[in-house]
């Protein structure tokens, strides 16, 4: 399995001298150009991709000093749309950082923005662009995404009289995601602002499964803003080894923001990193999710973690409880374990009806860029029924 592919254009220089004409055509040579020639033009295209302190595989000069793109392939195993894949292109720039901020030490994160593309053999396709930036050393972040998706899920109806029910459906149309964040003072705190905007058209694949639902469940227009505290001291925003990360969000969707329908989404995670020895990182995550109101039966929360598809534990509150352990055994190369329980309830069933949820895994990583500290590889995890495999760069967490 490729856990990432890279590819660019590789710089073409002119001659800015004439050639002298007297001199022989090393092309024409039966012998081709002289092995001095060849070596001096490999070593210099390599030397973009390796690290001069170890000479390792590393993408740091290209991303950085060439602004060369990250190709990354997307190959999906999601249990919920079948199999597929698409690719990814990302650009990764490093922000102006001032004098005084350098003094402090400072570390801003990279600015990250790219492209991507996916397709699977139920007919779920989507294509989308987003990006993440950092101005006046880390004062603001802005967050973007937007795009458009054709996709093709079940939805599996919870209760205590009737046996669940998966109820396939099709959602078609348009989505965007802005977020400015703003740091306070000299602190990791930082307040945010968000606009949430998705056109879809919602169908059902039986017609007499809308029984199950309400007619305002089938809502076109979903637009709100919300605000947002959150707290940021991880050491790496890519693959973090330690410090924390934690986010309490709220949006309301209204008529007055151009919504269809007036609801409320909430959220509420931390994520921990703590090392010990040399070698050891210990990451935990919690996480819980909450809709109110008339909110369409596709934006309700599902249980998130790898190894269980999407929307198969979906209901008006979600809560997680994730684990990842992660073992450096050489400079470059890392192995994982990771494992998690949800619950999901709410609509039908209290907390202490619902049941819970587990799902585990494994897997590896390589730090392809030392300067960027980001680390790359593949996941595999299984649940109950459920397997898949993910490929991942950066940190598994969003």
């Amino acid at each position: 399995m490729v856990a990432g592919l890279w590819l660019g254009g590789a710089e073409l220089h002119a001659q800015t001298s004439a050639p002298d004409q007297n001199a022989p055509d090393a092309s024409l040579s039966p012998d081709g150009p002289s092995p001095a020639s060849r070596d001096e033009k490999k070593t210099s295209w390599l030397s973009k991709f390796r690290d001069p302190k170890d000479g390792s595989l590393d993408m740091s000069r290209w991303l950085l000093q060439h602004k060369g793109a990250l190709f990354v392939p997307i190959i999906i195993t999601e249990p919920a749309v079948g199999n597929g894949g698409g690719l990814a292109a990302v650009f990764f720039h490093a922000p102006k950082q001032s004098e005084a901020s350098k003094e402090s030490g400072l570390r801003i994160p990279p600015d990250i923005y790219g492209v991507a593309a996916f397709k699977t053999e139920n007919g779920t396709w989507g294509t989308g662009l987003g990006g993440s930036f950092h101005f006046k050393d880390d004062t603001w972040r802005y967050e973007g995404a937007m795009g458009k998706i054709y996709v093709n899920l079940d939805y599996y109806t919870q209760g205590l009289l009737l046996a669940p029910k998966k109820i396939g459906y099709n959602i078609n149309g348009i989505f965007s995601y802005q977020q400015v964040a703003r740091r306070l003072g000299q602190t990791d705190l930082f307040v945010s602002a968000r606009w949430i905007y998705m056109d879809f058209d919602s169908r059902l694949n039986v017609a007499s499964d809308e029984q199950y639902f309400q007619p305002r469940e089938f809502a076109q227009r979903a637009s709100g803003v919300g605000l947002g505290l959150g707290y940021d001291s991880r050491d790496n925003t890519l693959t973090p080894s330690k410090g924390w990360l934690w986010q309490l969000e709220a949006t309301q969707y209204a008529p007055a923001f151009g919504s269809d329908n007036t609801f409320q989404s909430y959220r509420a995670h931390a994520f921990g990193y703590f090392p010990f020895g040399r070698d050891w990182v210990l990451g935990t995550r919690v996480d819980y999710r909450a809709v109110r109101g008339d909110v369409p039966f596709y934006q309700q929360p599902s249980i998130d973690l790898r190894g269980i598809a999407y929307g198969r534990y979906q209901d008006q509150n979600v809560g997680m409880l994730e684990a990842e352990l992660r073992w450096n055994f050489l400079p470059r190369w890392a192995l994982l374990g990771f494992g998690g329980a949800g619950r999901a309830w709410g609509r039908r069933l209290d907390f202490g009806d619902a049941s819970t949820h587990t799902a585990e895994g494994v897997g590896f990583r390589y730090l392809m860029s030392r300067t960027l500290g980001l680390y790359a590889g593949l996941d595999w995890a299984w649940s109950e029924g459920d397997h898949a495999y993910y490929i991942q760069v950066g940190s598994a967490w969003r």
